[in-house]
């Protein structure tokens, strides 16, 4: 009998191109429904030394499960909190699905944890609130184990004057201006309800909370940030770059290895 399922899902985002899957691109989405397809394949067994043959021949799986994901990580992103939903016929437990995927999945994607959820309950259409960390180092020796997931920026920022931008992008607004796809149809429109912007040590911390996050969003964000720590802009020119509805108004566009999707909230 088929369920519904709800996934927890971690990923280091460095050598996949972004969440969404794409012909002949590495994605997470694409790594989680092929093993997913081949445990329904399998009805969760090891493969025999046939099977294992086959799968090297046409390592497609005949059945794919449709996983859709609370957002679309761009390439590089990482995430801890990822969460997704998918339909599965299988007599497997939850403990059982999880332990399969983690089994075959690449060393650089885990599942955290696998929950049976109701009929209706749709990863993407349900969340309420996402919580995304970019991370900056700027200190004196720059950091070997963390390179992969932190952007290393060669001069001082200024934290105190981040801050202070940060408050006038709080709220409630217009995000065209951060907007990384000028062709966008629907409302820009946004809710951001908290912006924190910390140091500890040689790290700065940007941890953002809304409702919901346009195409590159964030790192548009971080990147307006960067600029203002850098003394470049100016905090009170926050408001006049939100008016604009211009994305040349904004700074760049952030590295992506710096940012990570934390939870994703129902």
């Amino acid at each position: 009998m088929e369920k519904n399922y709800k996934i927890k899902i971690a990923y280091d985002g460095t050598r996949y191109n972004g969440w969404e899957h794409q012909p002949g691109q590495p994605t997470i989405q694409g790594k989680i429904e092929n093993v997913l397809g081949w445990m329904l394949v399998t009805k969760g067994q090891n493969p025999d030394a046939a099977l294992r043959e086959q799968m090297k021949k046409s390592p497609v799986p005949e059945i794919i499960p449709d996983v859709i994901g609370s957002g679309r990580t761009d390439a590089g992103v990482h995430a801890r909190g990822m969460v997704a939903s998918v339909r599965l016929d299988t007599a497997l437990t939850c403990e059982a699905i999880r332990d399969y995927c983690n089994q075959y999945l690449p060393d650089d994607i885990v599942i955290r944890e696998v929950s049976e959820a109701s009929d209706r309950f749709h990863a993407r259409y349900n969340a309420v609130g996402k919580t995304y960390r970019y991370t900056i180092f700027d200190g004196e020796v720059r950091p070997v184990f963390n390179r992969k997931y932190c952007t290393i920026w060669e001069h001082p920022l200024d934290v105190e004057k981040m801050q202070q931008a940060a408050s006038y992008l709080e709220g409630e607004h217009d995000f065209k201006s951060f907007c990384g796809n000028s062709r966008m149809k629907k409302s820009t429109v946004r809710l951001v309800d908290s912006i924190d912007v910390h140091r500890n040590k040689g790290y700065i911390y940007l941890t953002f909370h809304g409702t919901g996050f346009l195409q590159n969003m964030v790192r548009i964000l971080v990147g307006t940030l960067i600029q203002v720590g850098l003394g470049k802009i100016e905090p009170a020119d926050m408001p006049a770059i939100l008016e604009a509805k211009n994305r040349q108004a904004a700074g760049p566009t952030a590295p992506a290895k710096g940012l990570c999707l934390m939870h994703v909230d129902y």
